[in-house]
């Protein structure tokens, strides 16, 4: 494997630092502040100023719809590897990611889009998703089943001649609060009498569809994740047209398989930012503070943790890169394992390191004067946003026990969970 970066990947990764020395980290104040100001006025859920006037400079720019690969629709989009680098680097600032067109669940719903959708429905949804003019929902989740079995989903999806009526009720419904939101992808039980894993599919719903309450939103830690949201939505009696069916009935495990790999993927990348942010905050802290006499930064246990972080962080990204590369050569389903591992990998590091770091900053580590507390929120959700890090762990021993059995290895099912 070839460690480095092509010429064309380090021009654009050039482009984006400069990007955010310029546009980003200048307006993450700014981005607060319009939150808090939509706070205080009563609405969370009003789309910030900020990121609709930088999305015209990064379309300008050729930072756009980075992480689509081989679409005619998004001729720019980067294969896996190349796009690593660079959604790493939009992990720094979490909200970046949508001035680039590159945010979830919108990359998900557009890959499946891509991939599995008619043309007349990429026609209607995925250009102005591409675009950037609407935004969508992934509904997988449900309250009243363990949804990191996606197996256990009870929503209905029942044909009716021409329509499918669909009813059920779904939550953690990332990005439904944010009034762009126009469309969602949701996932149900067509065929309960069908095979453990050919009852599921997949249908795509427009938002404004009679039968549609957005019941709440769910706070994680206390952040609302304005204005992106996630919410809890009712379906009663929802009639969409048959035409919107993705693939068939009883296709919906496969689609899902195929869109939470890169999901997946994406997540670790941005974690892996996060991370070296969050060690860039530790380390000028422990610089500018004394303790006992001397700087933190020269206490030992400072020092223990710097080496530390920058060890695992080391070895998380090239666990990320190396996943990246071979779903580029072998594909997703070869390269299950390792998509699985990253998983757990990642989200666990940045953890880590976001903890050291707060720890550093002692009291004010916990406050808002500092953006470790809500990262620690995030990707303390990832370790159950597309499958709980219990249900990686089985599937990598699974895979693990089978080198050394008679199994053959593809039989294994890898997991659609989502319990975010």
């Amino acid at each position: 494997m070839d460690f480095e970066y092509s010429p064309k990947v380090k021009e654009m990764q050039a482009k984006l630092l400069a990007f955010f020395d310029q546009h980003i980290y200048p307006n993450e104040k700014r981005f607060a502040e319009e939150i808090d100001a939509n706070r205080r006025a009563g609405n969370a859920w009003i789309p910030t100023r900020v990121i609709e006037e930088l999305k015209p400079l990064a379309r300008e720019a050729g930072l756009w719809n980075l992480f689509l690969p081989r679409s005619p629709r998004a001729p720019q989009g980067l294969s896996n590897l190349e796009y690593a680098t660079l959604c790493e680097i939009m992990g720094r600032v979490p909200w970046s990611a949508e001035v680039f067109n590159c945010a979830a669940p919108d990359t998900g719903n557009m890959e499946t889009l891509e991939r599995y959708a008619s043309e007349e429905l990429k026609d209607q949804w995925l250009e102005p998703l591409l675009a950037g003019e609407i935004r969508s929902a992934f509904l997988m989740t449900e309250p009243a089943v363990a949804s990191s079995d996606a197996t256990n989903i009870e929503c209905r999806i029942e044909r009716d001649g021409d329509h499918y009526v669909i009813n059920g009720t779904k939550w953690w419904s990332s990005g439904a609060g944010d009034p762009r939101c126009k469309v969602y992808i949701v996932m149900g039980k067509t065929d309960p009498e069908a095979g453990r894993h050919e009852q599921q599919s997949m249908i795509v719903v427009p938002a404004d569809t009679p039968g549609i309450t957005i019941k709440r939103f769910l706070p994680v830690f206390g952040y609302d994740d304005a204005p992106h949201g996630h919410m809890e939505i009712e379906l009663k009696n929802v009639r969409v047209p048959a035409s919107n069916i993705l693939l068939g009935e009883g296709r919906g495990f496969e689609i899902a398989q195929g869109r939470l790999g890169p999901g997946r993927i994406h997540h670790c990348m941005r974690s892996i930012g996060v991370a070296e942010r969050a060690l860039e905050l530790l380390c000028k802290r422990a610089l500018s503070r004394v303790a006992f006499g001397k700087p933190v930064s020269a206490q030992g246990v400072t020092q223990e943790r710097i080496a530390e972080a920058r060890c695992e962080i080391e070895m998380a990204r090239l666990l990320t890169l190396k996943a990246a590369y071979m779903m580029d050569t072998v594909g997703n389903k070869v390269a299950k394992a390792e998509i699985a591992m990253i998983k757990v990998v990642a989200p666990n590091v940045a953890l880590k390191v976001i903890d050291w770091a707060i720890q550093v900053h002692g009291a004010a580590g916990v406050s808002s004067d500092f953006p470790l507390a809500s990262w620690w929120a995030h990707q303390r959700t990832l370790r159950l946003a597309d499958g709980p890090d219990e249900v990686h762990r089985n599937a990598i021993a699974k895979l693990e026990l089978a080198k050394h059995m008679n199994v053959n290895p593809d039989t294994i099912k890898m997991p659609v969970a989502r319990g975010f």
